[in-house]
């Protein structure tokens, strides 16, 4: 294994920790509040920092996003690379590419991922798509949305067009949410052949667009379906650390569509493990630097907080917190390094991926913990910088599977693959 990031890694994480670290201040941040900073989403799109994903690889995005997470920037950079980008470029068709590449590479489409562990989606019999996601982060942002049906099947919806609908509505839940309401969507598989469905729960809908007067998908994999428009429902609360999320919801008949084909002889089931491994490892080096970012500011205070005369730093208590703090952060870090690297060389990567998501999980959820009882009372104040670190590492346990949930899924890989 080699983890020594190559000239152009190394060159993109130097300008991206430049950028996170000028413009990702808290005060910044406390302006924002819950939003997306654009005037930062663009300032990185110029850089050629999203554009560079598809040189650098994944273990690139890795670094970028650590470098994101010790900042909590508010841009859907995670999100849109490993939906947008990395996806298409890696199971779209040459002509999807050309299509839908060059404004993800700008930054003037955004893409989210309606993409839990297990579809939400389901389809019966003759193709028809009905149930809900629980999550879809940054999507009141996104121009397109990657979602995945029970079967594995991925479709890529356009959200852009005037008339979507986002209805706030006041929730207790830890993060925002929306409901996301398909409505006659018109879509068109990564791939080739037509299908055709019915509309799904609203009115009828013509024309292109979604919300407005139809609606117009790509599903990943060859075949174009038809079902009936989309719509959001916004279901608004306070997000963890900003990283907006929305609940997506299909209700009505149900939208029609034939079974996924084949990409380049890759199975949509393939194509299905191959992005939910891609984000995981991408979610774990955002969680990497999330849990950098909230050590260092705990180190920063206990080294100047005093007590009875002494720096906090002097206790054993405080030297062994952060110090099971710092070898949980590397543990995050040097897993999130090896999958990245794996899916970079070819190597298998799914144990490795799942595994990433463990430590991201467990781990994570007590470096932020760590944190923030390692500031004493100011750790307490939902202002303080740390809050925002902890607020985001709890997300991100959750996000794709909390820890009992990958750990299942990886015993259950390691039986499957048997002994070597």
């Amino acid at each position: 294994m080699d983890f020594v990031p190559t000239e152009e890694q190394t060159a993109a994480q130097g300008l991206a920790a430049r950028i996170f670290g000028d413009l990702s201040t808290h005060e910044r941040l406390a302006g924002v509040g819950t939003g997306t900073d654009s005037e930062l989403w663009k300032e990185l799109c110029a850089a050629g920092l999203t554009a560079a994903v598809e040189e650098i690889g994944l273990l690139g995005l890795v670094l970028l996003l650590e470098e994101q997470g010790r900042t909590t920037a508010q841009v859907p950079f995670a999100a849109s690379c490993v939906y947008g980008l990395l996806a298409v470029a890696s199971h779209g068709t040459d002509e999807q590419r050309d299509r839908l590449l060059p404004p993800l590479r700008d930054g003037t489409a955004v893409a989210a991922g309606a993409f839990p562990a297990c579809g939400g989606m389901r389809a019966d019999g003759e193709g028809r798509l009905s149930g809900s996601v629980p999550y879809v982060p940054w999507l009141r942002d996104a121009s397109l949305v990657l979602v995945a049906d029970s079967d594995r099947g991925l479709w890529i919806v356009r959200t852009g067009d005037p008339g979507v609908a986002t209805e706030p509505v006041e929730t207790t839940a830890p993060w925002s949410a929306a409901r996301l309401v398909l409505d006659r969507a018109h879509g068109e598989r990564l791939g080739g052949e037509r299908a055709h469905g019915e509309r799904l729960g609203g009115e009828r809908a013509h024309g292109e667009g979604l919300g407005r007067e139809g609606a117009y998908g790509e599903r990943l994999g060859g075949e174009r379906a038809r079902g009936e428009g989309l719509g959001r429902e916004g279901v608004r609360g306070e997000g963890l650390g900003g990283d907006r999320a929305h609940e997506g919801r299909l209700r009505g008949a149900g939208a029609y569509g034939e079974p996924l084909g084949h990409v380049e002889n890759v199975s949509l089931s393939g194509a299905y493990e191959h992005v939910l491994a891609a984000s995981r490892i991408a979610f774990a080096g955002l969680q990497a630097g999330v849990c950098a970012g909230s050590l260092a500011r705990a180190v920063a205070h206990t080294n100047t907080r005093e007590q009875f005369g002494r720096p906090l730093s002097t206790k054993q208590a405080v030297l062994l917190r952060a110090a099971d703090a710092h070898m949980d952060t590397e543990a995050i870090r040097v897993t999130a390094y090896e999958a990245a690297w794996r899916h970079d060389t070819g190597l298998p990567y799914g144990t490795q991926a799942l595994t990433a998501a463990w430590w991201a999980s467990e781990a994570g959820t007590r470096v932020v913990h760590a944190g923030q009882h390692l500031h004493g009372g100011t750790g307490a104040d939902l202002d303080h910088p740390v809050h925002r670190h902890f607020l985001w590492g709890r997300q991100l346990d959750a996000y794709l599977g909390c820890g009992s949930e990958v750990l299942q899924e990886l015993g259950q890989s390691l039986v499957k693959e048997g002994p070597e």
